[in-house]
């Protein structure tokens, strides 16, 4: 009976410290304490992971400044948590192993990254701020060869792509006779497509008219008709909501007082919204 006695209010002081924790917590809730927003502030930095090599979403340049829209919309982050920015490299093909990683080395990735459901079911995507869809970049005086994908799906046309992300996934999905070629460094595949190394380069309709602005060998002639259609978000892990609802919110600010539509100007970006 003293056994049976002892026990129970072992029993009776454990259910007593979990209740007194979990009241101690959602004190905490209640009071408006945000753990990864809390995080960011107490560091006085946002860490952000992009790849750099995506204009005019995010670039990095050789002396190791980034620009972009993506890299402004970060910025507009960084000062409404009133800290200071800084990048982190990441790629296409490790995007999400950097993403998830352990111990976590950025808040959240931006520049170029498609809303996808695949993206959704193992981590967070904000709301869409910028259209997008796939496209081709091809040289000049060929553009009024491909009018379609059958005229790109050809076995003599060599297809160029980036490794790792949505493009290549794409072409291989889709262009079943073409020649897929895998260029590592995917700033460089428009100048191989201008120079004859490629015919054309599956792309986006946020990259190609960059391109085509800064480089007149190269035209973009399905860019009104891309064959995909989707939106670019931030990412980041799960777990992390507070920091979630609070881009959406920036994002729909800019939305609502035209901020966003100037950045789509200021790129030469389609605006949708």
């Amino acid at each position: 009976m003293k056994k049976y006695k002892f026990w129970s209010i072992t029993l009776w002081l454990v259910l007593c410290s979990i209740s007194v924790l979990a009241s101690c917590e959602n004190n905490d809730n209640s009071s408006g304490k945000q753990p990864t927003i809390e995080r960011i502030t107490e560091r006085g930095k946002l860490l952000v992971g992009t790849t750099g090599d995506y204009r005019p979403l995010s670039y990095k340049e050789a002396d190791g400044n980034y620009w972009g829209f993506g890299i402004e919309m970060a910025g507009k982050i960084a000062e409404q948590l009133g800290v200071s920015i800084a990048y982190v490299q990441t790629s296409w093909p490790t995007l999400t192993a950097d993403v998830l990683a352990e111990p976590q080395t950025f808040d959240f990735a931006i520049g170029g990254i498609t809303i996808t459901d695949a993206r959704k079911e193992t981590m967070l995507m904000s709301d869409g701020y910028l259209c997008n869809g796939k496209t081709i970049l091809c040289r000049a005086d060929e553009a009024d060869r491909y009018q379609s994908l059958a005229d790109i799906d050809k076995p003599e046309v060599r297809v160029m792509v980036n490794p790792g992300g949505l493009n290549e996934k794409f072409a291989l999905a889709n262009l079943t006779h073409a020649q897929i070629i895998v260029h590592q460094k995917n700033e460089e595949i428009p100048s191989q497509v201008a120079e004859g190394k490629a015919d054309v380069m599956i792309t986006e309709i946020t990259e190609a008219p960059w391109y085509v602005q800064n480089d007149k060998r190269l035209a973009a002639p399905l860019l009104n008709a891309p064959f995909t259609h989707g939106e670019i978000g931030v990412l980041m892990r799960k777990g992390q909501d507070d920091l979630l609802s609070l881009v959406n919110s920036i994002i729909t600010q800019m939305k609502a007082d035209g901020t966003l539509r100037q950045l789509h100007e200021k790129y030469g970006l389609v605006y949708g919204y």
